[in-house]
């Protein structure tokens, strides 16, 4: 390498490192909505109005699908996706589809779609049975401590 390069490599060296820091520093905070990386689908593609029709999870279908709050909803149905796309805030999970055990400790984690519950007409949704069966030990108390949390948390 002659001197005469050598400015023009740390340039493009500076240059790749900056490019590297603007596309990593959006990705330090979460997103309002628990969705995948790829695709961004909510809720593991679970249906949301599902649990409330159904009393229970149901996968939802790719082709039954609607945008809210930058994430990608899926539906087992028109009827389901419709309702939903008419009302979101009534059937959209709380603390945007996190668990809300982890958001009443102060953070965030993802979910098993069967580990859930409706609580005074809202959609709660846990990280596994386990924690769910912590969770339940006091609903009240930890919906409160999740709710002062949020949406704070996100920013951890």
């Amino acid at each position: 390498m002659d001197k005469s390069s050598a400015p023009r490599i740390l340039a493009s060296l500076m240059l790749a490192f900056g490019l590297l820091l603007a596309v990593a520093a959006p990705a330090s905070a979460k997103s309002e909505i628990n969705s995948s990386l790829i695709g961004s689908v909510a809720i593991d593609g679970t249906d949301p109005v599902a649990y409330f029709a159904e009393g229970k999870a149901v996968k939802g279908s790719s082709g039954f699908t609607h945008q809210w709050k930058g994430a990608a909803w899926r539906f087992k149905n028109a009827a389901n996706r419709d309702a939903f796309a008419a009302s979101p805030e009534k059937y959209s999970p709380q603390f945007g589809g996190y668990c809300a055990w982890a958001v009443s400790q102060g953070y965030t984690a993802g979910i098993d779609p069967e580990a859930w519950k409706i609580v005074r007409g809202k959609l709660y949704l846990n990280y596994s049975k386990g924690v769910q069966a912590q969770w339940v030990e006091d609903i009240p108390g930890n919906i409160a401590k999740a709710e002062s949390h949020w949406p704070g948390v996100l920013d951890n």
